[in-house]
C-alpha cells in the first residue's frame, strides 16, 4: 500500500479483525507501550473489533504522563526564578505536579511560554538576551536528537542563556520494568513507532528471548495496529516469540543512525525518575561534561519541597496497565480534563483522556 487512505480502510481492518479472530485460540494479553497507539486503538474501536480471548492493555508510553512529580517541581520552582524564562510544550503546562502547575505558575507571573520545538527556544534565547531561557526536556529517544540538535546551536552560536532541564527517557529499559514487575502478565507488545524509527528493533531482542513475550513494531493507522496483532497472535499461536516490523514504511531494524549518532554525541545514558514505576537504570539522558554549562541542574540552585501525589489519583497503576481508567475512583468524576488531578487526564495521549474521549463508560 502507498497512500495513507489505504491503512483507513473500513474493508480491509473489518477482513484483518476477521482473520485474527478465526486464528486465535489462545488468551492473548497485549500491551501496547506508545501513546499514540492507545489514542489509535480508542478513537478506532479496535478493542471493540478483537475477540473476548484478546485483551488490550495500555502502557506507559506517554512522556508527560510518566514524569514524575519531583521533576515538574523542580519546572515550577525554576519558574519562580528571576530572570528565567521556561519554554515548554503545551501538554506540560496543565500537568500538577505536588502542589502546583506550570499553569498556575503563569498565572501567578511565572515567565513560562509554549514552543512547538526545540528550535522556538532558540529564538527566544536569541531575542532574549537579558534571561535564561530554560527548555524543558521531555520526551523519549524521538524527542532526543531535536534536543541535542538545539544544545549543539547553543554551542555553535555560543548562546550563553540557553539552557536544557533534561527530562527525557529510554522506552526499552521501561519495558523491561513492566515485565520484570511481572503485575500484567503479557503474551505481546505492540513496539512503539516513532521511538523505533530511531531507535530501531535490537533493543526488543530480549523480549522475546529471554521473557517469551511477541514484539511487533505498529503504525498509528487502523489498518497498522491490526495487521500488527494479527502478527502477534500469530507469534503467540505458534509459540513463537519474536521481533517484526508491521511499520516497513517508517522503520528499519538499525533505528536512524544520523539520529542515534545525534543523540548519542551530546548525551550520555542515566537513571530516570519514572511516574508509577519509580527509579529505573539507565533509562534516560543527562547532557555530557562537554555540554554542561547548557544544564539547568548544574546551573541552577533551587529548593524544591516535600514531594507529595494527589489522593486517590490511580496514574501510576494505569500506567503499568494493572488498571484501566474506568477503575479509578476519580475518572470522570474529580478528575477531568478541564480539571486533571493526574496526568493521564492531560496529555493528548494519556490514557485516561483517550477514554475520556472515546471509551465505553458502561465496560
Amino acid at each position: 500500500m502507498r497512500f495513507i487512505d489505504e491503512f483507513r480502510d473500513v474493508g480491509l481492518a473489518q477482513k484483518l479483525a476477521q482473520k485474527i479472530t478465526g486464528i486465535s485460540h489462545k488468551p492473548a494479553r497485549l500491551m501496547e507501550f506508545c501513546g499514540g497507539h492507545t489514542v489509535a486503538i480508542m478513537r478506532n474501536g479496535i478493542r471493540q473489533l478483537l475477540p473476548d480471548n484478546i485483551e488490550m492493555l495500555s502502557g506507559p508510553g506517554c512522556p508527560v504522563c510518566v514524569t514524575a512529580n519531583r521533576d515538574i517541581d523542580k519546572a515550577i520552582a525554576l519558574a519562580s526564578l528571576p530572570d528565567v524564562t521556561i519554554t515548554t510544550f503545551g501538554d506540560m503546562l496543565k500537568v500538577p505536579g505536588s502542589y502546583s502547575s506550570l499553569q498556575k505558575a503563569r498565572a501567578e507571573g511565572g515567565d513560562i511560554r509554549i514552543v512547538y520545538s526545540t528550535q522556538d527556544a532558540l529564538q527566544i534565547a536569541r531575542e532574549n538576551t537579558q534571561q535564561s531561557v530554560i527548555f524543558i526536556g521531555i520526551g523519549f529517544e524521538t524527542t532526543a536528537p531535536t534536543i541535542a540538535a538545539a544544545v549543539l546551536q547553543a554551542e555553535k552560536e555560543n548562546l550563553k542563556n540557553f539552557f536544557v532541564l533534561c527530562q527525557l527517557k529510554m522506552t526499552p529499559p521501561a519495558m523491561k520494568a513492566i515485565l520484570d514487575l511481572g503485575e500484567v502478565n503479557l503474551n505481546g507488545i505492540i513496539c512503539p513507532g516513532h521511538v523505533s524509527a530511531i531507535i530501531g528493533t535490537r533493543s526488543y531482542e530480549s523480549y522475546a528471548r529471554d521473557y517469551g513475550i511477541a514484539c511487533v513494531v505498529a503504525g498509528f493507522e487502523p489498518v497498522d495496529i491490526l495487521q500488527a496483532i494479527e502478527m502477534l497472535i500469530v507469534q503467540i499461536e505458534n509459540n513463537n516469540p519474536q521481533v517484526e516490523i508491521a511499520y516497513t514504511r517508517g522503520v528499519k531494524p538499525e533505528g536512524n543512525l544520523k539520529a542515534l549518532e545525534l543523540m548519542h554525541s551530546v548525551f550520555d545514558v542515566a537513571g530516570a525518575s519514572w511516574r508509577g514505576i519509580g527509579d529505573i537504570p539507565n533509562s534516560g539522558f543527562k547532557l555530557k561534561e562537554k555540554y554542561v554549562r547548557f544544564d539547568a541542574d548544574e546551573e541552577f540552585d533551587v529548593e524544591i519541597p516535600p514531594v507529595k501525589e494527589a489522593p486517590g489519583c490511580r496514574c501510576g497503576e494505569v500506567l503499568r496497565g494493572i488498571i484501566r481508567p474506568t477503575e479509578c475512583k476519580l475518572f470522570r468524576k474529580l478528575c477531568v480534563p478541564e480539571n486533571p488531578i493526574g496526568p493521564c487526564m492531560v496529555s493528548s495521549e494519556g490514557t485516561c483522556a483517550a477514554y475520556y474521549q472515546y471509551g465505553d463508560f458502561d465496560e
